[in-house]
This record gives structure tokens, C-alpha cells and sequence, in this order.
């Protein structure tokens, strides 16, 4: 999951992404409204949430919020707000926003928010993940081969979820990269190769031998 944070605070910027990082999400990040209202327009459908502060240079949250809804933009924005009072949070709502928080906040709410924004999909998922011999749970990022848990990275496991969320699917590298990785991904680096080789030393036991297949010149897919 990639998530866009628009805050001209570097120092709270950097903290937010590093810490949703620890959670196994994709984060970039931008510090001003008008470079984040273009990146949204040019690569929303990259990002699962855009978490916008209110007060920015440039262009306000408020107004790139608005400009983004006009277009037709639906991706959630949960806003950065500093304004507590009522009608400030009613305007927020009322031009296109999906949730707000007030600052000072604690990361742990701001986890929470994240998790409710984007548990919303267009088609109910699965509690748990099965293909072969392998259930992957996504609350409780566990993995189990043969009712064995196995021990993966958060890279690894948000790889192994998202390939197992479309089984006997052709995946591609791009989408690999852009779900997974941040947008500074280096597409000539070989680093998906190595996750993916990563996961299968871990998985790939007994029947669930090629269980990942690479489709050359295009990517992998998980042979269910």
C-alpha cells in the first residue's frame, strides 16, 4: 500500500514516513500544495491515501483538496489541521476531505485513521489468504506454510500479500514497484529479484515447489 504525505514540516514529514515504513507502507512525500496538487494529479491512482496538511506554501490543503474533487479524484484525504474549532472542521469536510486530524496527534491514532481510510474496498476482502499450503492473515501480518509460521520481513510480507491477492495473475515489476516501494524506486535496480528470491527460500517447500513463477520480461505470477 503507497500513501502520499503533503507537509511542509520536514522534520514531522519524515517522522510520519518513517514510522508508516515500519508498518510495511510505501510512503513519499511533498512540502508545498502546488508540487502536491500536480503529483496527485499526475499519479493518483498510485496512492491508496494522500495524507495533506492544512496549512501549506504555495496552495492551501484545503484548496488542493477542492481542486482535486472538481477533477474527479476520489482517492481518501485524511487532513493535517492545527484548527480545532467546529467550522473549521465542517469547511473540511465540505470540500472533499475524508477525515482530518487535529495537531499535536499520537502515531497510533494516526495508524488507526490510515487502517479505517483504506479498509473501505469496492469488493469485501478475506479475512485470511490461502493458496496451497500457505495463509497469510493481513491484521496480524502472520504467515504460516503447513500450519508452520514463517518469519518474513515487512517488505517480504506486503510482497507475498499482494501476489496472493491475485492468484494464477501476471503480475508486473511496475506494479510490484509502485504498491510496494516508494517513488524514488530505482526501476533498473534488482532489488524486487531479490525479495522475490527472498520468499521463495522461505515458501517454497514440498508441493508448493515454483509456487512463484517469473514471467519473463514481465514479471511473476503465483501459481495457485
Amino acid at each position: 500500500m503507497r500513501l502520499l504525505i503533503i507537509e511542509d514540516e520536514e522534520n514531522l514529514a519524515k517522522l510520519i514516513k518513517k514510522s508508516l515504513e515500519s508498518e510495511g507502507y510505501a510512503v513519499d512525500y511533498l512540502m508545498d500544495g502546488e508540487s502536491g496538487q500536480s503529483r496527485i494529479e499526475a499519479s493518483h491512482k498510485d496512492y491508496d491515501l494522500i495524507i495533506l496538511d492544512l496549512m501549506l506554501p504555495k496552495r492551501t490543503g484545503a484548496e488542493v483538496c477542492q481542486n482535486i474533487r472538481k477533477i474527479g479524484i476520489s482517492t481518501p484525504v485524511l487532513i493535517l489541521t492545527a484548527k480545532g474549532d467546529s467550522e473549521s472542521k465542517v469547511a473540511l469536510l465540505d470540500v472533499g476531505a475524508d477525515d482530518y486530524m487535529q495537531k499535536p496527534f499520537i502515531l497510533s491514532e494516526l495508524f488507526a485513521r490510515i487502517r479505517a481510510l483504506t479498509r473501505r474496498p469496492k469488493v469485501v476482502l478475506p479475512v485470511e489468504l490461502r493458496v496451497g499450503d500457505i495463509t497469510l492473515s493481513p491484521s496480524n501480518k502472520k504467515v504460516f506454510v503447513k500450519n508452520k509460521e514463517v518469519e518474513l520481513t515487512l517488505k517480504e510480507f506486503r510482497l507475498l500479500e499482494y501476489l496472493m491477492r491475485r492468484p494464477n495473475q501476471v503480475v508486473q515489476r511496475i506494479d510490484l514497484s509502485d504498491n510496494i516501494w516508494d517513488f524514488d524506486y530505482d526501476s533498473f535496480s534488482n532489488i524486487i529479484d531479490v525479495y522475490i528470491n527472498r520468499l521463495r527460500n522461505k515458501i517454497e517447500t514440498g508441493k508448493n515447489k515454483k509456487l512463484i513463477q517469473t514471467v519473463r520480461g514481465v514479471g511473476y505470477k503465483l501459481k495457485a
